[in-house]
Formats: structure tokens, sequence, C-alpha cells
């Protein structure tokens, strides 16, 4: 009889995943040679991400809504329009052919946003022009004397304190009482916690909530057709799931930089407490993303503790803890953590090799390739940092010879995997067909 999930040890959960994502179990290929290549990709990331030399160097692009533009589309088009999307996404990666591809995650569903009316990001026809992408816009969601109600009951305050204010739809949800004010006691105690349902502002933010979520079931459909057909195609999709460091959970979606800043100084203890109690919730959310979809690699974008934000002591206190934890979390529910640090890590090099060795993918974005292979090279497989301003503004044989210069700097050995070094938008498309390319000429292992 086999063993449940929660009776296998990490290395076996490990095991379970990586064997689902090299033969989805519901997999319809196209013919033969799509399921030959189809495997053959997986192999090579997962003999990269397990620090071994596979045929040849993996590549995966951080694609944006690049697919739109390079169909003549939006991005506001294929927020709106999900054939558009369905069509525009295929069309990349069919023709581009990369190792795995990001799905197509980064469209969300532009109505459903619309229906909730979504503050914390400027979107496509909503605070940006439709030819561009999303911007964040930070503020203070959480203000900062709530910390004790987060850490008291991070669920309820994110569902009367949060989500009202970053949704101005869900305004009626910070009337709710507890649902843990419902026992199994008869009367007065139950029925006073069932009141604020039969509240008009209630009522209309639960609608809302349905309405979008009704939205999001249609574009979810274009999610899973998508993914697919890709695999029809002999395409694997390179994340099973998404999650954050808890830091950054606090500092990008409750307090904003400066409040998390101010906070490191004049709470510092409190921040603290708050980080050790929502890591074990994005253990969770990335963990269970990754077994729905049966790929072990979850996606960790890392952004206040970039070079500049903070101090190294700083880091070393405040950031580097709950990330950790966070990725022993991870790995001991069979996933590969994915830290993406955004920005230049340079001077936190030295601190992330202590990262579990053999057991988590990092990515860079302007950190220093080749310091980075000499300081985690015996750690960690590693990815990136194919330059954004190269493949925005540079020529094809400029792209060439950047990839040249990361393959001489990092392959070595294996346990190397291009990617971008940010999320790829509004390139010429010839430039991103050279960064594929010329990977596959130049990142064969002899």
């Amino acid at each position: 009889m086999a063993k449940q999930w929660e009776e296998m040890t990490p290395a076996e959960k490990r095991a379970d995943l990586d064997s689902k994502w090299l033969s989805p179990p519901e997999a319809k290929y196209a013919n033969a040679e799509a399921e030959k290549e189809f495997k053959a990709r997986v192999q090579r990331i997962l003999d990269a991400v397990n620090m071994k030399q596979p045929d040849r160097v993996p590549v995966v692009p951080m694609v944006g809504f690049f697919p739109a533009y390079l169909a003549g589309l939006t991005p506001y088009d294929v927020m709106y329009d999900y054939d558009k999307l369905m069509s525009s996404f295929s069309k990349f990666v069919l023709e581009f052919k990369p190792d795995g591809h990001l799905s197509v995650m980064n469209s969300p569903p532009g109505k459903a946003h619309d229906i909730l009316d979504y503050k914390l990001y400027a979107y496509p026809g909503h605070g940006v022009a439709k030819e561009h992408s999303y911007q964040c816009l930070e503020g203070e969601y959480m203000k900062a004397n709530e910390y004790d109600a987060l850490i008291d009951d991070p669920t309820y305050f994110f569902l009367t304190g949060w989500l009202p204010r970053v949704m101005g739809a869900l305004d009626g949800l910070k009337m709710l009482s507890p649902f843990t004010n419902m026992t199994e006691m008869y009367g007065g105690f139950t029925g006073a916690a069932l009141i604020p349902f039969g509240l008009p502002p209630v009522k209309a933010a639960l609608k809302a909530l349905m309405d979008a979520g009704d939205e999001a079931l249609k574009w979810v459909g274009t999610v899973g057709a998508y993914g697919a057909a890709m695999t029809a195609a002999g395409f694997p999709g390179f994340f099973g799931g998404g999650t954050k460091v808890s830091f950054d959970t606090i500092g990008d979606t409750l307090r904003g930089t400066k409040g998390v800043i101010m906070d490191m100084y004049r709470q510092p203890k409190k921040l603290m407490r708050a980080t050790e109690q929502l890591t074990p919730i994005m253990v969770k959310m990335g963990a269970n993303m990754a077994k729905q979809n049966g790929c072990p690699i979850v996606f960790i974008p890392l952004h206040k503790g970039a070079d500049g934000f903070m101090n190294d002591e700083q880091y070393k206190k405040f950031y580097w803890p709950p990330l950790r934890d966070l990725m022993d979390g991870l790995i001991a529910e069979g996933c590969v953590p994915f830290p993406w640090a955004e920005g230049g890590y340079n001077t936190r090099l030295k601190v992330i090799k202590d990262s579990p060795k053999g057991k988590v993918v990092w990515g860079f974005d302007t950190t220093d390739m080749a310091q980075a292979k000499k300081i985690l090279g015996d750690v960690c497989c590693i990815t990136g940092n194919m330059p954004i301003a190269t493949l925005s503004v540079g020529t094809p044989e400029d792209v060439k010879n950047s990839i040249k210069k990361l393959i001489d700097n990092c392959a070595k050995g294996g346990g190397y995997i291009m990617m971008s070094g940010a999320v790829v938008e509004d390139v010429p498309p010839d430039n991103l067909k050279m960064m594929i390319d010329a990977t596959k000429e130049l990142g064969v292992y002899k």
C-alpha cells in the first residue's frame, strides 16, 4: 500500500514530485517525439538543479508580457481576452522552444481585479497604459500599531484588516466577527457570529468575491488548457508554485518599504515575531501549489534583502533567518526552493552560502555571476543573469557575447541554468531568440 503524503520522508516527497514532473500522470502527448522531448527537457533541468552535468545548459527565459508583444497585442489584451492569452503564449513557446515555460501566471485576470477594485497594483488600463506592464503601489496597508493583531490571528487580520484596504469592494469584510466565535453552543453564541453576514456591506463584499471567483475560474481554465497544450507539444512548466519570505510579506504586502525599515529600529522584536508567525503559512502556500501541480520548484521573489536595502548585520538578523526557515520548511515538503534575488546580492553571497546543500536553486538579477559560482558552486545550482538591458537595447551579437561569458563563468561542472536577469517584457524578438539559440549552441557539455 502506497504511503500517504504525511507519512513520507522529505526525500520520498521530493522523489514523488520529481517523478510527477518527469511523467505527468494525465499527460496526453501529441506524439512519441513530443513525449521524448518533454522528458529530456525535464531531466536536463533536474540534472542542473541536482548539481549534475546535463547534456547542455538548460535555458528558461523569465518572460512576462513578452508573448503578447510578440503577437502584436498589449498586456491589456491578454489580461481581458483569454483566447488571446492562450494563443500568444503558445506562439512564443512553440516558436522559441525554451526548455521550460513559466505558465501564464504573470498575466492575471483583469476583470477580477476590476470587480474587487484592486488597489495594490496599477495594471494595464488601470493606472498604467494598456501597452505597459503593472506597477506595485506600496502603501501602509497595515498600521505600525497592528502587529499584535497580525501575530494573534493572521487570518482574521488579513480578512478584516488588509483585504478591505487593498480591495475597495471588500470594505464590508471589516464588519465580520472571528469565525472562532462559532462554537457548539446553541442560541446566542453562534447566532451572534452570524449577524454580520446579514448586513448589506458584508453581502456586497461576498457577492464581489463570488463574481471575481467566477472570473478567476474562467481564467484558470485557460491556465490549465495552456499547460496541457504545452505538455502535449513537449514543453514542461518550470515552476510548481510560488511563495514569499515573510519579511517581504510584511515589507511588500503590509507595511511598505518605509514602514518595515522604521519597524527594524522602533519595534524589532514584534517585526521578528511576525516573520516567525507568517513563515509556516508561507511554507504551506508554496508547498501546496507544488503538490497540486506535480512540480517541485517553488519560486520565491526576494525584494527587501537586496544590496542597499539594509546593512549586512540587519540582513543576518531580520531577513536571513525567515528565509532560511522558509527554505527548510519547503524542503521538508519535498520542494526545491527557488529564491530569486532581484537587484544585486553581491554582499549577501557569503551569508547565503549557508543554504541547504544540493537542495536549493538561487536565481540572480544583477549579481556578479563569476563570484556567485565561486562561492555557491559547491552548494547549489545557480541561475541568471542574462542582462535585461542587453536584451532590451543590445544587438543579437551583444546577447550572444553575454551568453558566452555566462556559460564560461558559470556552467563548468553543471549546476547552472540560463535565465534572464529580470522579467522579459517588450524586447526585440531577435534578442530573446538569440538568448535561447546561443545557449543551445554554446552550452553543450563535452
